[in-house]
């Protein structure tokens, strides 16, 4: 398959591309960041947005959605992070509506995939138990009684976590902790009692969560999939939320670059336009060869969840590596290029550095995904 966007999929990123510029500029992030706003993001925005049908993108049209596929949410999560706009759109539609996709019930889908995709309710994932990613590493307890079962344990980095209304929750049901064998996926209402959520100031102006399960009673029908056997859906929504979180580094790396391209066409020094430097000149080469690498990667990585290929994780898994080390690249050569300024708050291109940095961490680190495909292929 071609590593290009067909045309419905180009009119979809055009259409998320004029709106987040007009509605969700990078300068909302700072305002949401300045004033300390409650929600973390826009709740006005956030209604026009499922409006305009992209809360639904992956939910089928038989519970009210676009029933479109990954390669369409990645083209809206580029737009996201070419505009750094806070959003629970990666939480919410594509990493626990992939989970509930995946191993929901019919009742569990009509429940909640209709209401996920008109933007009315918001739930996440809630599955790192440490400060690195270790999905393996589940140690969360859900003991069964008569009634179902009961939750005991902590969860961390739980994106947009403070303003979800459901939460998966991935919680150890046998086994020992490293083993994929025994975790079981539960939806649990975020106001149940025992349920402690701690909002997070992260670094990057967007939101996350810690959470504290406390002799948390769940019924049998918020297990979501077999018992004992949720691996396979949490990896599904992890995949997911990976390759969206690495299109969101697309994006957010190419409109670095295209802004410190801009620059260099602009700034003078000694009566010189800087971009007519050759060192920069092989700099900013360099860096449009390596997001070039990156899109191919994440775009790859989008169809062969799309396709349900059977090398999706190791696609996955490079699309997150690459589209980490770009973003990287992306933002540290382009605080470089504009010199002293590039340091300051009041240019937008810090904020692009620190949202790099913590979507890095987010589902695993470049390092982390290089060692999983070292895995996957036996090295």
């Amino acid at each position: 398959m071609a590593l290009i966007l067909t045309e419905e999929q180009g009119m979809l990123r055009d259409s998320a591309s004029v709106f987040l510029a007009e509605k969700s500029p990078v300068s909302s992030l700072r305002k949401l960041r300045d004033s300390r706003d409650a929600s973390g993001f826009s709740r006005e925005l956030w209604s026009e947005f499922a409006a305009m049908g992209f809360t639904g993108v992956l939910v089928p049209e038989a519970q009210d959605g676009m029933g479109l596929g990954y390669v369409e949410a990645g083209v809206v999560m580029e737009e996201i992070g070419r505009n750094l706009t806070a959003s629970p759109f990666l939480a919410s539609c594509v990493v626990a509506v992939t989970a509930i996709r995946h191993s929901g019930s019919a009742a569990q889908q009509q429940a909640w995939l209709p209401v996920l995709a008109s933007g009315k309710k918001i739930a996440t994932l809630a599955v790192d138990e440490k400060t690195k990613h270790n999905p393996r590493h589940i140690t969360m307890k859900a003991d069964p009684g008569t009634q179902g079962f009961t939750l005991n344990g902590s969860k961390v980095f739980v994106m947009d976590g403070h303003v979800a209304d459901v939460l998966v929750v991935a919680a150890r049901t046998s086994g020992d902790h490293d083993d994929v064998n025994g975790i079981t996926l539960f939806l649990v209402d975020a106001k149940s009692p025992g349920v402690d959520i701690e909002r997070v100031h992260m670094v990057d102006a967007h939101n996350s969560a810690r959470i504290v399960f406390r002799n948390v009673a769940v019924s049998p029908d918020a297990v979501l999939g077999p018992v004992d056997g949720g691996w396979p859906a949490l990896q599904a929504a992890l995949n997911a939320g990976r390759a969206g979180a690495a299109a969101e580094l697309l994006g957010l790396a190419d409109e670095t670059f295209q802004r410190t391209v801009t620059y260099l066409k602009e700034r003078k020094q000694f009566g010189q336009i800087i971009g007519e430097f050759q060192g920069l000149q092989h700099r900013a080469a360099m860096l449009f060869c390596d997001l070039e690498l990156g899109r191919a990667a994440v775009i790859k990585a989008l169809q062969s969840l799309d396709d349900a290929s059977a090398t999706a994780d190791a696609s996955v898994a490079i699309a997150k590596a690459r589209a980490g080390s770009s973003a990287t690249l992306a933002v540290q050569e382009g605080v470089q290029m504009h010199g002293g300024m590039g340091m300051t708050d009041e240019f937008d291109l810090g904020l692009f550095m620190k949202r790099a940095r913590v979507l890095q961490e987010c589902f695993g680190d470049t390092s982390f995904h290089q060692n999983q495909l070292a895995l996957l292929r036996q090295y």
